[in-house]
């Protein structure tokens, strides 16, 4: 870790206010001094930055890399990006604490997999497992896992449910012994330093089961919420449906208004404010139960998304299928033989039931009932057959319906191949309204999961390039507020965010003309955990001039250093318990 002098750049501090001209010292992984002219010190390394900005680093708020870190720990391409911290344990799915039970643990493994699209054999393979409570799920990670990012973790209710009563997790409330034990759980995870508690209100399974958290009860709840009133700097993560499948969202929404009505707990509610141009029939009614939670005191953060519903079908590895009610389909991602999947797809019985299932089962706004949004591409087939085109022009080439244009053209490219789904239409006005109110949680891109959908990765850099230098609809400084001290902020995430003496140097140095989000591309880099290698995407760097994480480049130059400086975080509270501790 060298002392390094960042000269001649314009700092943009990351809490939102204006942007000056100044240099940056880094010394012993801290920023020392922020001012300008500063002169460089015997063996101080000193970097460039004229013409460019130099903003605190990019947090990523809303990732799956609990399970894949341990199996690709570059976390690529993250760091050619400017990110500098990633948020893990999100929508109740995490990995501690565990049950004894063998049958339990693997329960949970496959929850997380299927969800968020992860295959389960890396799972059992790379993972070590060797923890039950989420202190010593803490402990390992910092022991055995080395990473170019920070990471600061949630604490799942998915988990807590399964570890507290196994099995029975899928079917029942709890008892009154289960609720204590969990909320034993809770408080032993925000003790060792957990961001807070996330849940999930929205999801059902490949067999069309509500996820244990949605079987929770309103007692539950209280107990738990008891809990993080005890650990005031944590957050409570609630994700919901709000026009994507079900539309629970809006009766969820009203469920947690009641619980939390009088508590003292931050609370994200994410996909709270529909963001997407065909969820507008919610959205007014939605603002309107967030204003209404707010003028009653409750401390409501919307998590929203600045990027459209990103999708990659497949019928390798997606859970488009299941979560669109599409299970004809998804017998097809079930099946693990691939001349099995080749057989159903040209099964006159099951083509028939396909058929029926989209035009029957599936809702109006999928992919599957919009064909010209779904794209035949070349880099989505396995071996190049093509056509090339949309869906619903294949579809109308053959004569036949878009399901059966769909297997024939799976068929003729390759079961491996995938259709991508061109982005829906954003509410661009929504977009900056979330951006510019003072409590939303952006930068949400679930990064680390559905590795061939390539969710996550350099989606960021629309916030600079759509928002800013295209359509000048915010200021650079409210982008990079929303990219990194306002997500610090929600997290009570002290120690990081902004361009100030004391706090990490967690850095980014760009030229906001010279970035760009290049196309996705396809690398073979990932363990199947059978002995061989499958393929994601990612995307080439935007390029950062300089990405720091602790005070060391893990990006420069060009190209990615190797270097793995990150380090675990804590929020605020854990931060000083553990001060207190050493003296």
């Amino acid at each position: 870790m060298a002392d390094i002098l960042i000269q001649g750049g314009t700092v943009i501090d990351g809490t939102g206010a204006e942007r000056f001209a100044a240099d940056v010292r880094v010394s012993g992984g801290r920023i020392a001094e922020v001012g300008p002219n500063l002169k460089a010190k015997p063996g101080e390394e000193v970097f460039d930055a004229t013409g460019c900005f130099v903003t605190p680093g990019f947090i990523e708020g809303h990732t799956h890399y609990d399970a894949t870190m341990w199996w690709q720990p570059d976390l690529d391409p993250l760091p050619g990006v400017g990110a500098t911290t990633v948020i893990t344990g999100n929508c109740g799915f995490t990995a501690a604490p565990l049950s004894d039970d063998k049958a339990a643990q693997l329960e949970m493994v496959k929850i997380f997999s299927f969800f968020e699209d992860i295959p389960l054999e890396p799972f059992l393979k790379n993972v070590p497992w060797d923890w039950r409570k989420w202190s010593e799920y803490k402990k390992s990670v910092k022991e055995k896992v080395h990473l170019p990012l920070n990471n600061a973790a949630f604490v799942g209710h998915i988990a807590i449910r399964l570890a507290a009563m196994g099995l029975e997790a899928w079917k029942r409330p709890a008892t009154a012994e289960e609720r204590k034990v969990m909320a034993d759980m809770l408080d032993e995870a925000l003790s060792a330093g957990a961001l807070g508690l996330s849940t999930n209100l929205l999801d059902h399974d490949g067999e069309d089961r509500p996820i244990p958290t949605l079987v929770a009860d309103d007692a539950e709840f209280s107990t738990l919420f008891d809990v993080l009133e005890k650990h005031p700097h944590t957050v409570f993560q609630c994700i919901i449906d709000v026009a994507l499948m079900r539309d629970t969202g809006p009766a969820q929404t009203d469920r947690m208004a009641r619980l939390l009505k009088g508590r003292k707990i931050r609370t994200q509610l994410t996909g709270a404010i529909p963001t997407v141009a065909y969820q507008n029939y919610l959205l007014q009614p939605m603002v309107e139960k967030v204003e209404a939670m707010r003028a009653e005191g409750m401390d409501i953060w919307p998590g929203y998304a600045h990027v459209p519903l990103t999708g990659q079908l497949s019928i390798y590895k997606s859970l488009i299928f299941a979560q669109s009610n599409d299970y004809v389909w998804h017998e097809v991602v079930l099946e693990e033989d691939l001349e099995k999947k080749a057989q159903m797809l040209a099964d006159p019985e099951w083509r028939a039931r396909a058929r029926a299932s989209w035009d029957g089962e599936v809702p109006k706004h999928s992919p599957q009932n919009n064909p010209s949004m779904l794209l035949l591409t070349k880099l989505g087939s396995d071996n190049g057959a093509g056509p090339f085109c949309t869906l619903a022009e294949y579809a109308e080439q053959l004569g036949v319906h878009r399901s059966d244009a769909m297997a024939e053209w799976l068929l003729r490219n390759g079961v491996m191949s995938t259709v991508r789904m061109a982005p829906f239409d954003m509410d661009e006005k929504v977009v900056v309204d979330m951006i510019k109110d003072s409590r939303t949680l952006g930068n949400i891109t679930d990064a680390g999961a559905h590795l061939q959908m390539l969710c996550g990765g350099g989606e960021n850099l629309i916030y600079l390039i759509k928002y800013v230098r295209e359509q000048k609809a915010i200021s650079l400084e409210q982008a990079i507020h929303t990219m990194s001290g306002k997500i610090a902020e929600h997290f009570f995430l002290t120690d990081i965010g902004e361009i100030k003496a004391g706090k990490r140097a967690d850095i980014v140095v760009f030229d906001l003309d010279e970035i760009q989000q290049h196309d996705m591309e396809k690398v073979y880099d990932v363990t199947d955990g059978k002995g061989g290698i499958t393929w994601r995407y990612t995307r080439k760097a935007a390029p950062m001039k300089l990405t720091l994480v602790n005070g060391e480049a893990t990006f420069r130059d060009g190209a990615y250093t190797g270097a793995k400086p990150g380090d675990f975080l804590e929020p605020a509270q854990a931060d000083a318990a553990m001060a207190v501790a050493a003296e």
